[in-house]
């Protein structure tokens, strides 16, 4: 029977080259052309080295995705709700485009096909940036921005929501003014609420 494998022994350079190659991949051609064989040869690795650590290109495009959410699209904290919502709602956008063959949306995509692979994204992805989301907005409550009973899974539903609808059924994403008024009614709704 073979061991797990050991994550300290994975090479830092062949993770990101293999993260790198199937965004990369993933934005140029789509998920259904998305192959172990075209991330392997555009990361520079075998494809034993891919199987060892992913069981298929949805996981590695998982890992993928959510380490480039990790970097970028964090819930910033500069004491101005609106700013700091637009700012992560911005990054969101910068992260699922472009739309046609965005790595998330493919992922949404599998993942309705892939129970196991749709409750990897809920863990590795959605519920810490949930964690984030509802911190940033208890910190607004501490400074009085928004009302103590403020509902944070109406919040999340409000800013969020508009975004991934327009992403699956290709309605064009927001732009920065877009999602300043969006961001802006959300926290006017709110604050109605106190």
């Amino acid at each position: 029977m073979n061991a797990a494998p050991d994550p300290s022994r994975r090479s830092e350079r062949a993770r990101v080259a293999v993260l790198d190659a199937a965004l990369a991949l993933c934005r140029e051609s789509g998920l259904a052309q998305l192959t172990i064989e075209g991330i392997a040869d555009r990361a520079g690795v075998s494809k034993k080295t891919i199987y060892r650590w992913w069981p298929s290109k949805g996981a590695v495009l998982l890992d993928a995705v959510a380490d480039l959410a990790s970097r970028t699209a964090l819930h910033g904290d500069t004491g101005d709700l609106a700013a700091d919502m637009a700012a992560q709602l911005n990054n969101v956008v910068e992260i699922i485009s472009p739309q046609d063959t965005s790595p998330v949306a493919a992922l949404v995509a599998e993942g309705q096909r892939d129970p196991a692979l749709a409750a990897s994204i809920r863990e590795q992805m959605i519920m810490p940036s949930i964690a984030g989301f509802e911190e940033r907005l208890r910190s607004a409550q501490r400074v009085g921005q928004i009302p103590e009973n403020a509902d944070f899974g109406v919040a999340l539903d409000l800013f969020y929501g508009p975004i991934y609808h327009r992403l699956v059924y290709r309605l064009g994403l927001p732009d920065e003014d877009e999602i300043r008024t969006r961001v802006d009614h959300v926290i006017a709704g709110l604050r109605a609420m106190g």
